[in-house]
């Protein structure tokens, strides 16, 4: 199990370097977006945020392999060239009203390779992508702010589950089930969400979600 405390201390000795000042935690709390009462409590139950400091590394050109395993980045070259993913920071999949697809600059993000058996079980890890939920209609499957992971070699809605796909209206991610008629259910695990009915050609599949890391409450 990853230390947080250790994780801490790093992050701690990345920011002082960079304000060249003793850091605390309320300001790490800050630096990742988290309130100081959820900070407290991320150190005593010993759990991570990863979606925020996913967010921190790619802000701050941090190898999460050095962060959580003390690994040499410079070490990792040739061993983990096929275990990075794309991480779009600034762009979202609603699970609510529709996002935009208004960014597609990405930002490498480097995975541990036992991560392709958890995405999937494949070596070849170009084909998934990172990218923040917005929105509660997935909840309490998908949580605003949580990072997901989508294969977009995973394309036919013929298969049920959580896609993320395009529409006239933006982007969404929702669970997606095939009708008898050939139409598609569009779901919302929150029951407040009416389910709609489609048409396959009124939607473009973007992926299937594979993985999530899971933001503290």
């Amino acid at each position: 199990m990853i230390d947080v405390l250790k994780v801490i201390e790093k992050l701690k000795t990345v920011l002082g370097e960079e304000h060249n000042r003793k850091i605390f935690d309320k300001d790490i709390a800050n630096e990742l977006d988290i309130t100081q009462a959820n900070f407290a409590t991320m150190k005593t139950r010993n759990k991570i945020p990863y979606s925020n400091i996913l967010d921190f590394c790619a802000l701050k050109k941090i190898s999460i392999n050095w962060l959580f395993y003390g690994q040499d980045p410079s070490s990792l070259v040739d061993s983990t060239d096929r275990y990075w993913i794309k991480f779009f920071p600034s762009l979202s999949l609603s699970a609510g009203g529709g996002g935009e697809h208004n960014d597609d600059e990405f930002e490498k993000l480097e995975m541990p390779a036992y991560f392709t058996q958890i995405l999937g079980g494949t070596d070849d890890m170009q084909n998934i992508e990172a990218i923040k939920v917005t929105g509660d209609s997935m909840e309490p499957t998908l949580n605003s702010g949580n990072v997901i992971f989508l294969d977009t070699t995973k394309c036919d809605p013929n298969r049920d589950g959580i896609y993320a796909f395009s529409s006239e209206n933006g982007l969404f991610v929702k669970r997606i089930q095939k009708r008898i008629d050939g139409k598609l259910d569009v779901i919302s695990d929150n029951k407040e969400y009416p389910m709609q009915i489609v048409e396959k050609n009124e939607i473009k599949i973007i992926g299937k979600i594979v993985g999530l890391f899971g933001q503290i409450y």
